[in-house]
């Protein structure tokens, strides 16, 4: 499965050649209900032929939706589904995301990708990352209010204070016992975990405390270098008590939040620790997007802020904004000129139109702007935008 975090910050979805086609659908995790979804899923590859016909050749059309036709069959794909998945394809990019909320269907072709749902998932529908760190394990998972998926940790990022340190760990670590993993047949949930014991005479050693201090910053650093970039979801820290003093005190994570979770991990079933995460991560969010809505006012009334559409189409171009906040619920059909902000409206129904403020929250994204799509109730004009900008 793709990563869009990953693929969006590397510009793969800058300058492709259109057509480009977008589809989005619910789907669901268990039988039989996931049954159902490779057939919803055929029914819009169906409406994206349809599309694409009115504009491209037969053949075109089928070289385009080939691996589309390609998914559909892939049963092993359809047994892993999560609450939704995106799917975009065009020349020369395919690209798949199963995601953790569900999503309203869309068949869409037009001359740039759909992505403000997508978008709206990823940054803006309170999600975070729990790194899960014990002596013996160290797993990263994702969630939100009602999800918690494990993240796949690269090779590079060690597993356990033994694989981080190998021949330089010290003899005097041999006689400290650890709890074990989150992992399958680990005992999560059943109250079999054991936190951290000293079994050595005069307690924790200046030799163990060395070694765990080593441990912790192998582990920061790996995690920041090979799982933690580019997501800029806020990471909470679930460890015991003693050690999170000490991980704080090394690490260089700047998306480390100073609360977290002081729990033994193999303790705590996954279910708890989503409610846990949920209990940190909410009361940031929403003092970031309020701290945001009070500076955007602010903005505006000393001339650094507008929601006039194509004043701040032209702003987002020129990479004059900031922060972009975006009305998820409203559509404007049309597109923008990337180079310009020039907005060409038109009428939806076209395959070869998208929605203006879709590309205004890339085009803002990819120039720098922090981009915030909100409900209609929070976004603060009615004209579907608003700006904060840098000048």
């Amino acid at each position: 499965m793709d990563s869009f975090e990953q693929d969006d910050a590397s510009g793969l979805f800058d300058g492709i050649e259109p057509p480009c086609i977008s589809l989005y659908q619910p789907t669901h995790r268990r039988h039989p209900d996931n049954q159902q979804d490779p057939i919803r899923f055929r029914n819009l590859v169906k409406e994206l032929q349809s599309s694409l016909l009115q504009t491209q050749t037969p053949e075109r059309t089928e070289e385009l939706l080939s691996p589309f036709r390609a998914l559909a069959s892939d049963e092993e794909f359809w047994k892993t589904t999560r609450e939704g998945l995106a799917v975009f394809g065009a020349q020369g990019v395919f690209r798949t995301y199963k995601l953790q909320r569900p999503v309203d269907e869309i068949a869409v072709v037009a001359e740039s990708f759909h992505l403000k749902p997508l978008t709206r998932l990823i940054q803006s529908s309170l999600r975070y990352q729990i790194l899960a760190l014990s002596r013996k394990s160290v797993q990263l998972y994702t969630g939100d209010r009602d999800t918690l998926d494990e993240i796949v940790l690269s090779p590079k990022v060690p597993r356990s204070i033994e694989e981080a340190l190998g021949t330089e760990l010290t003899a005097a670590y041999s006689g400290i016992g650890t709890a074990g993993t989150f992992g399958p047949g680990s005992g999560r949930g059943q109250g079999h975990g054991q936190g951290g014991t000293h079994h050595g005479q005069g307690g924790r050693s200046e030799e163990v405390e060395k070694d765990d201090e080593r441990y912790f910053r192998e582990v920061d650093r790996a995690i920041l270098e090979h799982n933690g970039s580019p997501s800029s979801l806020p990471l909470i820290l679930a460890t015991l008590p003693e050690h999170r003093e000490m991980f704080h005190r090394v690490s260089h994570n700047p998306r480390l939040l100073s609360h977290g979770i002081d729990a033994s991990p193999p303790s705590v079933s996954l279910d708890a620790l989503r409610t846990m995460a949920w209990a940190v991560v909410e009361p940031f969010y929403q003092q970031q997007l309020e701290g945001q809505l009070d500076h955007f006012k602010s903005a505006s009334a000393h001339g650094r802020g507008d929601h006039v559409l194509a004043t701040v189409a032209t702003a987002v171009a020129t990479g004059r904004v900031a922060t972009l906040f975006v009305d998820a619920e409203r559509v404007i059909p049309g597109r923008v000129d990337s180079a310009t902000g020039h907005i060409i409206l038109a009428d939806m129904a076209r395959p070869d139109v998208d929605d203006v403020l879709d590309d205004l929250a890339a085009l803002a994204r990819h120039r720098g702007g922090k981009v915030f799509i909100v409900s209609k109730d929070q976004c603060p004009s009615d004209t579907g935008v608003a700006a904060i900008y840098r000048y």
